[in-house]
This record gives structure tokens, C-alpha cells and sequence, in this order.
């Protein structure tokens, strides 16, 4: 199995090097990643200005390609140009992990999510895929050998079963904090579609000229949805989402085409 790894934290991120390191024996691992982080920055790409690439030594058990893009950048430019020199026209990854996120992508924050949208880019591209992330209370109280031991254990649990060329898993990691932390149980749920309250300070610069600030953690939402990714990781668990990249509501096609189809503009039967 060949798996590329990236992130949206940067290819030198404790999260992608603990999983990286976690995932040795699954099969050969490349990985393409951004050079820089780039957290929330969603499913942006880049059009006007060149990708500039570099080969990278982390540490002596992981080197890559450092992208200066987004993660959906490192994920278009590895599956439709650098796989290719590196292996041969015509071949791709057997799956691509992207993360293991320092903070947890769960609720609407899956939409901010660069590490969910370089999943999504793959999956898109027809290589199914698995985004990562770990929530965390105190960032410096993070056992990332831990969380990742954890992630592999979802992992290889998703991987018992063949997953669909353009399927996408988002996995949420509870807080770890410690070597011994327990394997976390693992619950299949639903995103929770509840907004974030989180909001503005407004604040002056020297100059006089006002600007906001954004406050708040990100994980905080006007409600919890009964048995959704937010409630079970809350309360510890591993969450497994399967999500699509079709956003198109079916539910409410008809309505439109009743209210903006005329008799003119109807199929022909």
C-alpha cells in the first residue's frame, strides 16, 4: 500500500510527525504537505502564482516534498504531477491520510478545515481518504505519540473495509494527555450543523484605525445535536464521519424545478 500524507499544519507539525511515525508498517508512506501552516484556510487553491516545491528532511525517519500552498495544493499537485515522477504515468495512492491536526475538525469546523479539505481534494480526485484531527484543552499537556497510537488503532479499523474510490472518513481524536491514556471507543456519527458563537473584540490600532480580533476557542456552538461528532467526541470518543463532496441539497431539487421551470423550459419526455 502507498499512502500520502499531508496536513494543514505544515509539514514539520508534531501531529503529522507522531503520525507519521504511527503509521510505519501500513505500507510506504509519502508525504507531500504545506511548508507552512495553513489552518482554516478550507478548500482554497492556488491559480496566479507558481507552486514552489522542496525536498525536506524532518527527521531521520521522515522526509518529504514541502508545498508553499494550501492543502488542497498539495493534494492536486501530488496526485496530478509529482506521484506520477515518482512512480510512473498513470499511478496514484492507494489512500491519502491528511493530518493528524493539532485541534479538533468537527461540527462546522469541518467546512473551515484545511486538513478536511486536502481529504476531500483526494477523494475528489478519485483516492479514497481519512482526515485526522485531535482535540486538545491545554496545548501543552498533548501526548502526540499517544493520540496518534490512537488514531492508528481508527485507522486500521476504517481500513478492514474496502472504502469507495471517492469516499472521505473524518476522524476526531478525543484529548490525550498522556502515554497511558485509554484507547478511546469509537462512535459513527453525524456532523453537528449547529453555527459557532464565537465572536469579534473590536480593537484600535496606534494609528487610530479599528480592527477585530476573532475570540473564542472554535468548539464552542449555539446548540449540541443529540448524537452528533461534537456530542461524542465531548464526551471522549473517537468519531468516524463518512462525508461527501456533493453538496447539492436532493431533498429540495423538485421544489426548484416547480418553482422555476416553466412549461417552455420542461424536459421533453
Amino acid at each position: 500500500m502507498r499512502i500520502l500524507l499531508t496536513n494543514d499544519d505544515g509539514i514539520d507539525a508534531p501531529g503529522i510527525i507522531a503520525l507519521h511515525e504511527a503509521l510505519h508498517g501500513l505500507g510506504e508512506i509519502i508525504t507531500i504537505a504545506p511548508k507552512t501552516v495553513q489552518s482554516a484556510t478550507s478548500h482554497g487553491i492556488t491559480f496566479h502564482q507558481p507552486l514552489m516545491t522542496e525536498e525536506v528532511k524532518v527527521n531521520d525517519r521522515m522526509t518529504g516534498i514541502a508545498v508553499d500552498g494550501r492543502p488542497a495544493d498539495c493534494v492536486k499537485v501530488a496526485l496530478r504531477a509529482i506521484w506520477q515522477e515518482k512512480f510512473g504515468p498513470d499511478t496514484r495512492p492507494d489512500i491519502t491520510i491528511s493530518g493528524m491536526n493539532t485541534g479538533a475538525n468537527s461540527g462546522i469546523n469541518i467546512i473551515y478545515s484545511g486538513t478536511v479539505a486536502a481529504a476531500v481534494e483526494s477523494a475528489f480526485l478519485g483516492v479514497p481518504a481519512i482526515a485526522v484531527s485531535l482535540h486538545y484543552r491545554d496545548l501543552g499537556k498533548i501526548h502526540y505519540q499517544r493520540a496518534a497510537a490512537n488514531a492508528r488503532n481508527v485507522i486500521d479499523r476504517i481500513l478492514e473495509h474496502e472504502l469507495h474510490s471517492h469516499g472521505v472518513v473524518n476522524v476526531n481524536i478525543p484529548t490525550t494527555e498522556s502515554a497511558d491514556a485509554p484507547m478511546p471507543e469509537i462512535r459513527v456519527v453525524a456532523m453537528n450543523t449547529a453555527p459557532g458563537i464565537d465572536g469579534y473584540e473590536r480593537r484600535e490600532s496606534p494609528s487610530g484605525q479599528v480592527y477585530y480580533w476573532s475570540s473564542g476557542s472554535g468548539l464552542i456552538f449555539t446548540h449540541m445535536e443529540t448524537a452528533s461528532d461534537v456530542e461524542a467526541l465531548d464526551s471522549g470518543y473517537a468519531t468516524v464521519t463518512p462525508l461527501s463532496f456533493d453538496l447539492t441539497n436532493v431533498d429540495r431539487l423538485e421544489i426548484w424545478r416547480q418553482r422555476l421551470m416553466t412549461a417552455k423550459e420542461a424536459p421533453v419526455e
